[in-house]
């Protein structure tokens, strides 16, 4: 079992920034990649940004191309979001996700909600 826990979440203004964390434990040896994924209300939730655990290539969905960066450390199991120019399109649950290598189960955690103010 993988346990998920975020931080970082909270309400700023339009072109602010916000820095997400995730934090995890337990079997997490066998990290295949980590990841953000968000939710808005009504809309079905959306993969953002992962991270390779091993070699740390990176992935971006285009509506967030050139304003988020992900970024890992390895030692604490730790993924980090980095959110920058935050529009008020950008407000929802941002929820943690880890994929195990192997089986490819995906772990997730409680989320943290963000909101953009215009």
């Amino acid at each position: 079992q993988v346990q998920l826990a975020e931080s970082g979440g909270g309400l700023v203004q339009a072109g602010g920034s916000l820095r997400l964390s995730c934090a995890a434990s337990g079997r997490t040896f066998s990290t295949y990649r980590m990841g953000w994924a968000r939710q808005a209300p009504g809309k079905a939730r959306e993969l953002i940004a992962t991270i390779m655990w091993s070699n740390g290539n990176t992935y971006y969905t285009n509506s967030v191309k050139g304003r988020f960066t992900i970024s890992r450390d390895n030692a604490k199991n730790t993924v980090h979001l980095q959110m920058n120019s935050l529009k008020p399109e950008d407000t929802a649950v941002y929820i943690c996700n880890l994929q195990s290598a192997g089986d490819g189960y995906d772990y997730w955690g409680q989320g943290t909600q963000v909101t953009v103010s215009s």
